[in-house]
């Protein structure tokens, strides 16, 4: 299951869809989408199955204290650009997918991720599972991220969650994430190889073992962004991403960064 919010992200959430039918084929793949005027027709041609899925309702205070402006100035991003597209509030809409009565148990991926080897282990995983934070050092290996997690859905939780998220005057620093983490405070962790973030590739050499590689995670600096200050940084994932979108192929070999001489 993945998140569609605006354009961009359907974009992005077209190279996942195909990188899971190249790694994990026969896989139902569904879409949360927050607005039906959003171009999901390629999604549609790959055969997901597209929800709507309207933002949770929230007071006027709440919607101003995770305004991209007050969380930029308040808790702003140093380590790395977010795009001007994205909107915090997008990110509770995640919380929806405990409503899917219907699914025992659901992968959610970030639509900012490509999935290049086979995901199915993580269906044995518990709730709430996901990977570490991991992409500067490893002492960000006691937070998660919650780009690739596993759940259980349940309506009964989903509003349970609700009435924990809307406490007044609570701000939460990273939205889903922060809240999740609280949320489920005894949160089983995933190997990082499920979730690896792309900053990983230049800050942490040695965790780049693409041989162990499950998920490729952009956070921060979208591949499909012309021109961003780390474009060369990362060229070779930027080429990953495409080669998955146009030419629906998994590279064979991706070696470890090396700094420029």
């Amino acid at each position: 299951m993945t998140l569609v919010t605006n354009e961009d992200y359907a974009l992005g959430a077209l190279a996942l869809v195909r990188s899971l039918k190249l790694s994990n084929p026969g896989r139902h793949i569904v879409v949360m989408a927050t607005r039906s005027e959003l171009h999901l027709d390629r999604l549609e041609r790959e055969g997901c199955d597209i929800r709507f899925v309207p933002r949770p309702e929230f007071s006027d205070d709440f919607l101003s204290r995770h305004s991209r402006e007050r969380q930029h100035s308040v808790a702003p991003f140093t380590k790395g650009t977010k795009p001007k597209f994205h909107d915090p509030l997008d990110n509770f809409c995640k919380l929806r997918l405990w409503e899917f009565e219907e699914f025992r148990r659901v992968v959610f991926l970030d639509a900012d991720t490509v999935v290049v080897r086979n995901v199915d282990r993580l269906f044995g995983y518990p709730e709430f599972s996901a990977a570490p934070n991991l992409y500067e050092t490893l002492h960000d290996m006691h937070r998660l991220n919650s780009g690739v997690f596993v759940a259980e859905p349940s309506k009964a939780t989903y509003n349970r969650m609700l009435e924990k998220l809307v406490v007044p005057e609570t701000f939460w620093k990273r939205t889903d994430q922060t809240f999740l983490e609280t949320y489920f405070p005894d949160w089983h962790g995933l190997p990082y190889v499920y979730n690896v973030l792309q900053y990983v590739y230049f800050n942490l050499p040695l965790l780049w073992q693409w041989e162990s590689i499950r998920v490729v995670h952009y956070q921060y600096e979208k591949p499909w962004e012309s021109g961003h200050e780390r474009s060369e940084q990362l060229k070779p994932l930027i080429d990953l991403w495409y080669s998955v979108l146009e030419d629906r192929k998994i590279p064979d070999d991706i070696p470890p960064y090396t700094p420029p001489s």
